[in-house]
């Protein structure tokens, strides 16, 4: 799970990396986006131009996220995201010069709309889908799939969100001994099964762990763990804003 300013600069991805996944006393929110940074590298590399039945949007000016065409404001969106990568949101649905998004501001299975005149359209065909009773994710062009990996899920009373989600963010880890590994994939989805007192935050992401042996377990607390080789084939191959469907 992320969160993006975390009270410790550490728990920017929630903890989900650690195999006991035992949290830190909590601590005043004093982080800034530049702590953010030091832990975090976005991938800011520019996207192929993609041809596919997903339509995605990157935002290109600031601009207000709507509950309706036109309704009432829900959040206001920017360029980047906190992390700094392009922020391209996935689009579900267009009306009328409006385009239905789904983005990390929102609670899992809410939309937002967004002026397409503040936007620039794209699509792609690929997209991931996770097996959570199989603990399996599948990287899929369209209908064939890519690749299909093994992944760590939440265990029992954190499961993994089931839904459709996005992402977001390819992020890349400063220090080796990160509890999230080489980079993580962060999605738009949250965690609605927190820990009492858990001082992290709620977003959810597809990473690497310093504790390959917990891959194909339920073991974390919600978000999806893979081995090192497998993330970076995720983070070469998945646009931002490609959908990431997650069923029981």
């Amino acid at each position: 799970m992320l969160r993006p300013l975390a009270a410790a600069a550490l728990l920017v991805l929630a903890g989900c990396g650690g195999s006991t996944e035992v949290a830190p006393p909590p601590q005043a929110n004093t982080s800034t986006e530049e702590d953010v940074r030091e832990h975090f590298v976005a991938d800011r590399r520019a996207e192929k131009p993609r041809r596919g039945r997903f339509l995605t949007a990157r935002v290109m000016r600031r601009t207000p996220m709507r509950g309706s065409p036109g309704g009432r404001v829900l959040a206001r969106v920017g360029r980047r995201t906190e992390f700094g990568s392009r922020r391209v949101l996935a689009v579900t649905a267009r009306r009328d010069g409006w385009l239905r998004v789904t983005a990390s501001d929102l609670a899992n299975g809410e939309h937002g709309w967004i002026r397409a005149s503040a936007a620039r359209l794209g699509s792609t065909n690929v997209w991931i889908r996770v097996d959570r009773s199989r603990r399996e994710l599948t990287l899929r062009h369209d209908r064939r799939v890519l690749r299909r990996l093994p992944v760590a899920v939440g265990r029992p009373g954190t499961e993994t969100p089931l839904g459709r989600f996005a992402v977001t963010d390819r992020l890349r880890t400063r220090n080796p001994d990160s509890p999230y590994g080489c980079c993580a994939v962060a999605l738009s989805g949250h965690q609605t099964k927190l820990l009492p007192g858990w001082p992290g935050g709620d977003r959810l992401a597809i990473h690497a762990t310093p504790n390959p042996e917990t891959v194909g377990t339920s073991a974390s607390l919600g978000c999806m763990r893979a081995h090192d080789r497998d993330i970076r084939v995720l983070m070469r191959r998945v646009p931002l804003g490609a959908p990431v469907v997650v069923v029981a």
